[in-house]
């Protein structure tokens, strides 16, 4: 690319169009992410916001960071509180815009690599939520647009803000180490192994491991308690059967299948296209992961991040193709493009955005996609019959009783809406939960909460069920289909620091 393609890329009229979808986008969010409710996985994260340290048991420090802002902006709105995951999104989308760009696209092209992105269920469905993944999501394609101005502009000094990404993301989510891998493995492996030379990617991997090294130095100080705990979580997944489907979520589940055709394009673009030679590290960035992932067994979206510079490239490739053609196959062409594009759209936004009623049509048609909005239904709820129960409870009983949460959702859940219902903070042997004690002194009363009959049976406890709790929707998700109740546990053993064990419960 030349210099004067390079200014074009930034040309702020010419991007007016990705800019707009974007913005539009981000309003989508803002008006539906309000719908539902908090998810379980967003109740740790509050929980976490709350507690900050440079490490938790499950991801590491960032995302909560970046919950505690939202707490101090915003409170505890859900829209709020998922102000910055939509915003990652947003920005994702103009990113792979830019790449288009700098990969020789015209407005054309970076507007169909945006609008692609933009229709990916994975983007829609992490711009709904708080979760690691969304920022993790950023980084990826970030990190590509970076190195692609690095090519471009052969300016070393991007190596610096190449290794900041990869300390974010490594502060995000440990995962964005699949993505270094497959960067490490396309400098080796093209002419961008000169770089190796420069000074300036040496000053990038000081600089990311610099921004890792809290984290890395909270692990130590902890045991690396991460690798018990993605330990413990794959084997569940495969047990579960949750890596089962990684190839086929490869085709459907991270970019639309009606998109298929131009990440594929995308694909061969950067591999085998006239520019190949050129963009050829960005193969390396799909691929690597690809592989690695599926050799770990991972789960299929894992590897979603990888799509953004895929479907740019892709939609640079075929304005190329179509270029080619005769003017009325153009105009066909197009137009099978944005009807894919719409299709793409339409079904993304059914199965990804928080838009349907609880139990209609609709909200069957996302369901059978993915359980993230059932998971959403009736914290609230169930943290008033919590509260109905502890109140029950004599006074001078209550003043000793601790609610012992079995899941992370649970605890995260009685800490949201505990207080204004009188109940005390939930203790949990969770995740990070478990760091946090069970109080001084003990409690000598527990209600304890996800957990069921054949398993309460074994406590040496005199535990009374108060019965299974339903939400009033008749959702199934993990708190009302588990067969999990509600105890109130007496009688119990002074023997706490037995019960709480010498290291966390992982989930």
């Amino acid at each position: 690319m030349n210099p004067s393609q390079t200014e074009r890329t930034f040309r702020l009229r010419e991007n007016y169009p990705v800019l707009f979808l974007a913005a539009a986008l981000f309003v989508v969010h803002l008006l539906c992410n309000g719908h539902y409710g908090f998810h379980r996985d967003e109740l740790q994260v509050l929980d976490d916001a709350r507690h900050l340290a440079w490490g938790f048991v499950a991801y590491p420090p960032l995302t909560a960071f970046l919950g505690r802002i939202e707490l101090v902006l915003f409170g505890t709105s859900l829209t709020g509180f998922r102000f910055f995951s939509a915003l990652a999104q947003c920005i994702a989308v103009v990113l792979a815009g830019l790449i288009a760009g700098e990969l020789g696209g015209n407005s054309r092209a970076r507007f169909v690599a945006a609008l692609a992105t933009a229709c990916m269920p994975f983007t829609l469905l992490e711009g709904s939520e708080f979760m690691y993944v969304s920022f993790d999501f950023l980084w990826w394609v970030l990190l590509a647009w970076l190195l692609l101005r690095l090519i471009n502009t052969g300016n070393p000094r991007w190596w610096l803000a190449i290794g900041a990404v990869i300390g974010l993301g490594m502060l995000t989510r440990y995962t964005i180490g699949f993505c270094v891998a497959g960067l490490v493995a396309g400098v080796l492996a093209t002419r961008m192994r000169a770089q190796l030379r420069r000074p300036w990617l040496w000053a990038g991997v000081a600089l990311s491991l610099l921004l890792f090294l809290p984290n890395f130095l909270w692990q130590a100080q902890h045991d690396f308690v991460y690798l018990d705990f993605v330990q413990h979580i794959h084997e569940r997944d495969i047990r579960w059967g949750r890596t089962n489907g990684y190839f086929p979520d490869q085709l459907y589940g991270n970019a639309s299948l009606f998109t298929l055709p131009l990440w594929v394009a995308g694909l061969w673009f950067v591999t085998m296209g006239r520019d190949g030679v050129r963009y050829r590290i960005v193969a390396f960035l799909y691929l690597v992961p690809l592989v690695l992932f599926a050799a770990a067994r991972g789960r299929g979206y894992y590897l979603a991040p990888a799509y953004p510079m895929l479907l740019a490239a892709g939609a640079v490739a075929c304005e190329r193709w179509f270029a080619g053609m005769r003017p009325l196959r153009v105009r066909a062409m197009h137009a099978a493009q944005w009807l894919l594009l719409a299709a793409a759209g339409i079904t993304g936004a059914a199965v990804a955005l928080p838009l349907a009623p609880v139990n209609s049509f609709g909200w069957r048609i996302s369901r059978a996609a993915h359980d993230d909005f059932a998971e959403q239904i009736g914290w609230q709820e169930f943290v008033q019959r919590v509260a109905q129960i502890y109140h029950s409870l004599p006074a001078d009983e209550r003043a000793r009783t601790a609610i012992l949460a079995n899941n992370y959702g649970e605890a995260g859940a009685i800490d949201l809406y505990g207080p204004a219902l009188g109940l005390p903070p939930a203790i949990s042997r969770t995740n990070s939960y478990w760091y946090r004690g069970y109080g001084n002194p003990p409690p000598t009363t527990v209600i304890e909460l996800g957990n069921t009959a054949e398993g309460e049976s074994e406590s040496v406890a005199k535990c009374t069920s108060y019965g299974r709790f339903r939400n009033r929707e008749g959702v199934d998700n993990e708190e009302s289909a588990s067969g999990y109740e509600i105890f109130v546990c007496r009688d119990i053993p002074p023997k706490w620091k037995e019960i709480w064990g010498a290291k966390p419960r992982f989930g």
